[in-house]
């Protein structure tokens, strides 16, 4: 792996306050950001994704925000390789690059590296979907905690998407998934990560994050996000399989469409989702020992990035 140039990594969980520190970043120096977020790639997915308004994007400028149409997926190996791209580019250009966002896998990819995974195989698949059916979810989590306690730790027990993609690539190479996503040379890997410095925004109250968290969604919902996932479900050609419309919110609101539980139970079940994935990011976070933490809901939580930041640069 070839040494990364140096640079800022903002990280936490939703709703944390990263894009408010990451604009105050920009305004003290000259930085261009590169998004670490595997929902902010959908154009369309706007309201949902809590996606930087169109004033915030032009106050400095964003990269890896609206490059993928919600029928196409994006893998953590196509981020890393833009992401290498990039930081190579702003680099050059005199600027600072500045890492943000909250999707942990593309962190851990970047600054651990990450081998070639097995492409899908649609036999493996329907084979694994037909055992769900007959067994249930919980039972193939189970399955994969014996073959993959790594992922399956991390994996919630009706998280079909996940515990399926786990299972497949087990099946196909013999190997867990969490052994492509190890670091395979310690050497190499501190000497990607030793010039990056990383800054994760961490609540050490999670009832402020949790409210945070309903506030936003309550937020989402009074700003037309029902009427954003009517658009996407007009097209005719996304459905509930493809990754993007199981982001967080999108899929619980694509549901109640379709009738799965009344209307009025979906700001409870969105809010729930958000938590959950929160909880998911900072299990995440953890197992990241070089991170710098800062309280995200300390009264000085921006001046404090601000100050870890200029001691950096």
């Amino acid at each position: 792996m070839s040494r990364l140039p140096p640079c800022i990594a903002l990280a936490g969980p939703t709703a944390s306050g990263k894009t408010a520190a990451a604009l105050a970043i920009a305004q003290r120096m000259p930085v261009e950001i590169i998004s670490v977020d595997s929902a902010l790639v959908y154009q369309g997915m706007d309201i949902g994704t809590a996606k930087p308004t169109a004033a915030e994007l032009a106050q400095v400028p964003h990269h890896l925000i609206n490059i993928r149409d919600p029928l196409q997926a994006y893998s953590a190996a196509e981020f890393v390789m833009d992401a290498e791209r990039l930081l190579a580019d702003i680099s050059t250009r005199g600027k600072l690059p500045l890492l943000v966002g909250g999707t942990m896998l593309y962190f851990k990819a970047l600054f651990d590296g990450i081998d070639p995974m097995p492409t899908a195989n649609p036999a493996i698949r329907a084979e694994l979907e037909a055992e769900a059916a007959a067994q249930g979810w919980p039972a193939l989590h189970a399955q994969l905690a014996m073959v993959d306690p790594t992922t399956a730790a991390r994996l919630q027990p009706l998280d079909g998407q996940r515990i399926q993609r786990a299972l497949e690539v087990y099946r196909i190479s013999g190997q867990p998934l969490s052994s492509f996503h190890a670091t395979k040379n310690a050497a190499a890997s501190a000497d990607r990560t030793c010039a990056t410095t990383l800054i994760s925004l961490e609540p050490l109250d999670r009832a402020w994050l949790h409210a945070r968290i309903a506030l936003r969604f309550e937020q989402m919902l009074a700003g037309g996000f029902m009427d954003e996932v009517q658009t996407l479900r007009a097209r005719g050609d996304l459905h509930l399989d493809l990754p993007s419309m199981r982001c967080v919110g999108y899929r619980q609101a694509w549901e109640a469409l379709d009738g799965l539980w009344p209307m009025a139970e979906l700001r409870d079940k969105g809010v729930f989702a958000t938590r959950q994935l929160a909880k998911r990011q900072i299990t995440w976070l953890r197992s990241m020992p070089q991170r710098r933490i800062v309280a995200c809901e300390a009264p000085d939580a921006l001046q404090q990035v601000l100050n870890i930041v200029e001691q950096a640069v």
